[in-house]
């Protein structure tokens, strides 16, 4: 039987594919613009027979049909392991539980640990040797195939075909169904307009990055804020390694600034697991030699992130407090993301030569009443810490960037003092003589 012949004979409608669904399935649709959206509609018109499946999935757009039918989660229970803005909404309604990880380990989770029972999401179309691409997800994507019952592929004619370290593409032979229709574009994420404290910010980290570095950029504006400026910057000859490629890669592209050629580790390859920006950026990865998709167990390995010399990691927080404990997935106890993989980032960053890893917010925000509230905090919040005090080094705000590693606590708070809104600052010194910890 040829590859084709295969293809035909697993060849399936959305309806008649998402039948193997039974009471109680873990269902995963893995990640991003891998979402499948026919059998998510088609597997939400079964809803009144069904009762208990649980959804996983992570950083998806929406809409999801199999969460909105069913707000009383009888049916279909969500979980997501990492929040998009849609999803943190569901979360906020109620409709969305949220699974705590590090990206690096979460395919070890599902080898080790869970048992999927229908893995779906969307793949590129099979070429002539059988083989379908991950594309945007290829970051976890075949981890999670691999560790289920049955795989469900979605053909997403929209998606780029993205050339691969390894672990970019499943044969038809490891298929059980394949779904086919049409799709709209992809979502787009086009880069936010920044405000005067992002440029502040991202204009303290420019003297820190020199030609030749490697660069991961986390998600949210402040990351892409920092390749803006570098792309009007005289810094030349940046790499990039980095869990997420957004449009502040592509934008250093086009300015001349991304090569890749000075790269100690991967040299020539702007490495990367999962993909989502604007069209321009689905096109730019498109079959391009140049970027290459790698699962997150490896890309996010502290060991691995560290093999590139001058490795500059820049990841956005919410809140810091005196201690230097960073806070970067709660408000309070309300998730906002999740930890991802910026405290792999931190530990391998470090650990490069010539690396430094920084942590950015604003020195305050402004809530819905009008109210300034400062991002260093006077003392634990009970939030939730995505990075211990003893992972944190430099911290930027728009009045300046300090490096708290070899601190003492008292150093810690004044220098996170020295950096806070001039508003706080009498009061944060205030508690921190309380704790004892200012000289």
């Amino acid at each position: 039987m040829s590859f084709y012949d295969e293809y035909r004979s697993k060849l399936r409608s959305p309806e008649e594919a998402v039948k193997i669904v039974r009471d109680g399935d873990w269902v995963d649709y893995i990640s991003n613009v891998g979402f499948p959206s026919l059998l998510d509609a088609a597997l939400a018109k079964r809803r009144d027979e069904l009762h208990g499946v649980r959804v996983q999935g992570n950083l998806m757009f929406g809409p999801m049909q199999v969460v909105e039918c069913d707000p009383s989660r009888e049916h279909f229970h969500y979980n997501s392991w990492h929040l998009s803005a849609y999803e943190r909404k569901l979360c906020d309604r109620g409709l969305c539980s949220f699974s705590p990880m590090l990206f690096r380990n979460l395919v070890w989770y599902y080898q080790n640990f869970l048992h999927v029972n229908v893995a779906m999401m969307c793949v590129t179309p099979m070429d002539r040797h059988g083989y379908f691409n991950l594309s945007c997800a290829t970051g976890m994507g075949l981890g999670i195939l691999r560790s289920a019952d049955v795989v469900i592929l979605e053909v997403n004619e929209r998606l780029p075909r993205i050339c691969g370290g390894f672990d970019e593409v499943v044969h038809i032979s490891e298929v059980d169904f394949v779904v086919e229709g049409e799709h709209p574009p992809l979502p787009q994420f086009p880069l936010q307009t920044p405000t005067a404290e992002d440029i502040a910010i991202a204009q303290l980290l420019i003297p820190h990055i020199r030609s030749g570095a490697t660069l991961q950029l986390g998600i949210g504006a402040m990351p892409n804020v920092v390749g803006a400026v570098l792309a009007e910057s005289d810094v030349k000859d940046l790499g990039m390694h980095t869990e997420l490629c957004g449009d502040a890669y592509y934008r250093l592209y086009k300015a001349g600034k991304l090569t890749n050629r000075r790269k100690s580790f991967q040299r020539d390859k702007g490495a990367t697991g999962l993909v989502f920006g604007t069209q321009e950026l689905y096109d730019w990865v498109a079959d391009n030699p140049g970027v290459i998709a790698e699962p997150l167990s490896f890309l996010n390995d502290p060991a691995v992130i560290a093999k590139n010399d001058n490795m500059i990691s820049v990841n956005n927080c919410i809140a810091v407090d005196l201690y230097g404990q960073i806070y970067a997935e709660t408000a309070g106890m309300r998730q906002i993301s999740g930890t991802g993989g910026q405290l792999d980032y931190l530990t391998g960053t470090v650990g490069s030569k010539g690396g430094k890893a920084f942590i950015c917010m604003t020195s305050s925000f402004v809530d819905r009443d009008g109210v300034r509230h400062s991002r260093i905090l006077p003392e634990p919040t009970g939030g939730i810490v995505t990075d211990p005090r003893s992972q944190a080094f430099w911290i930027v705000t728009e009045f300046g960037a300090v490096n708290l590693a070899g601190c003492a606590t008292w150093e810690r708070a004044q220098r996170l003092v020295s950096v806070a809104h001039p508003d706080f600052r009498e009061e944060l010194i205030r508690a921190a003589e309380k704790q004892r910890i200012w000289k």
